[in-house]
């Protein structure tokens, strides 16, 4: 890659600010386009059960705290040049950072797999109207999604060859068809029902699901590109465009797409009498309003244009993992491990089972992660590392053998306190566990290092 410097046997990659190309408007479409995708809409069709209101609220809490935190690590980004993984070596330490790269390679290609399988669905509703193929979910239907998954991963390979410029050309054609068929989807489903319809519609009590349980839901959505912050800003040579852009960017993106998922979820529940959060799947949904198959190729547009950030993510993560790696290799390694998991739901006979545990997952195993950096960048070492020293086993993030044992027992922490205080019924109902985890492994983790790691007086 142009402008990127290596740095010794950990090597990182750290882009020049003379190589820094991406616009505000680059910046601005890369994180609107990673969040208006299938993903996003089928997560908004999933927190119809909270009822249209609550919901709302949901997304815009969860969002702003969760972007709040992009932007941080977006300063990071810009300020060093590095990528996330590499950035969070200063808390894990050299080695320990392999640690966490591993979970971020996990989420995304969980992520992928995700969108991917819902685009492969659009596939697969596009075979039945073409060539009269039963639809996922049919009986025979199955051959249609794997000619979908097999069809999507191919189109991933291409993008990815060409590296982070095929990100910025997907994303500038993509965005543009993205919004385009968002405004129509809005006309349609506001066609349907109204608004006091939607307000006064209540899922089934099975399935009703706490404000508190939604905030959960979604910040394990929006906090996983919290960890692909840096990898995009460090092409930025603006502080607004590794800033602000990527939060109105990702908030625009998560907030529309979320809403008209959830809209379009509910004004189905309604005209058909009956609701299955099964059933909130975009292609499902385009397909009960009738849109037809424009709807389902842009469907598979939007999978691109987020799947194009997923890929470059894993792959920058699997780089810092296996410094020997290049990133092109990279990405095509993880592309092709993503399109093996894109299977799994198949063999669990249901895509919303497998994606309820892989957010659960990604919920526990985030916030305390994101909660560790931030403090250490900010609190600890107040927005300065030292990048030479990034890639030095010689260096003050060294630690013990490579590995800030206070960093990782902290994180161990956050997990197990996730898990504990989700069951405290105000938590449960109203806040979520994740916001509430983050601050108090923050704390937990600054005073420990205070006392075992702490920094000479200037």
């Amino acid at each position: 890659m142009n402008g990127v410097q290596q740095e010794s046997k950990y090597q990182i990659e750290v882009v020049a600010q003379k190589h820094r190309h991406m616009s505000n408007w680059d910046m601005f479409a890369t994180w609107i386009g990673a969040n208006a995708n299938n993903g996003t809409w089928y997560v908004g069709g999933v927190l119809a059960a909270c009822g249209l209101l609550t919901a709302l609220k949901v997304i815009i809490a969860s969002s702003t705290l969760s972007y709040l935190c992009l932007s941080l690590v977006g300063f990071m980004g810009y300020k060093t040049g590095a990528a996330t993984m590499s950035l969070i070596r200063g808390a894990f330490g050299i080695r320990g950072s392999y640690v966490p790269s591993f979970v971020n390679l996990t989420q995304y290609v969980g992520w992928t797999a995700v969108n991917t399988f819902i685009a492969a669905t659009s596939v697969s509703y596009l075979l039945h109207d073409l060539v009269g193929w039963p639809v996922y979910g049919h009986p025979g239907g199955a051959k249609g999604i794997i000619i979908g998954i097999i069809v999507m991963s191919v189109l991933h390979l291409l993008s990815v060859s060409v590296g982070q410029r095929s990100v910025q050309m997907i994303e500038r054609i993509g965005i543009i068809l993205v919004i385009l068929f968002v405004l129509w989807e809005t006309v349609v489903v506001f066609k349907t029902v109204t608004i006091h319809d939607m307000l006064n519609w209540h899922a089934p009590v099975r399935f009703h699901m706490t404000a508190g349980a939604g905030m959960d839901t979604l910040a394990a959505f929006n906090l996983a590109w919290v960890t692909a912050g840096a990898d995009f800003t460090r092409f930025t040579g603006k502080r607004s465009g590794a800033t602000r852009m990527p939060f109105l960017g990702a908030f625009t993106g998560v907030f529309w797409f979320a809403f008209i998922g959830l809209a379009a979820t509910i004004s189905i529940a309604i005209t058909a009498g009956t609701y299955d959060p099964n059933n909130s799947d975009p292609s499902t949904i385009a397909s009960r309003l009738g849109l037809g198959v424009l709807a389902l190729l842009v469907i598979v547009l939007t999978s691109m244009t987020a799947n194009a950030v997923n890929l470059l993510a894993a792959g920058s993560a699997l780089s810092n993992i296996f410094p020997k790696i290049r990133l092109r290799p990279a990405l095509w390694a993880v592309t092709i491990i993503a399109t093996l998991v894109t299977l799994i739901p198949l063999v669990m006979g249901s895509f919303l089972a497998a994606f309820t545990v892989f957010l659960d997952y990604i919920g526990m195993v985030l916030g305390p992660m994101i909660s560790v950096m931030l403090v250490d960048y900010y609190w600890r070492h107040h927005q300065h590392y030292d990048v030479n020293e990034l890639a030095s086993s010689k260096g003050q993030y060294w630690y013990f053998h490579g590995f800030n044992l206070i960093a990782l027992i902290c994180w161990g922490l956050g997990v197990g306190l996730y898990i504990a205080i989700k069951h405290i019924a105000f938590v449960a109902n109203v806040t979520g566990a994740t916001f509430i985890d983050m601050i108090l492994i923050g704390l937990i983790y600054m005073g420990l290092m205070r006392i075992f790691y702490p920094l000479p007086a200037k």
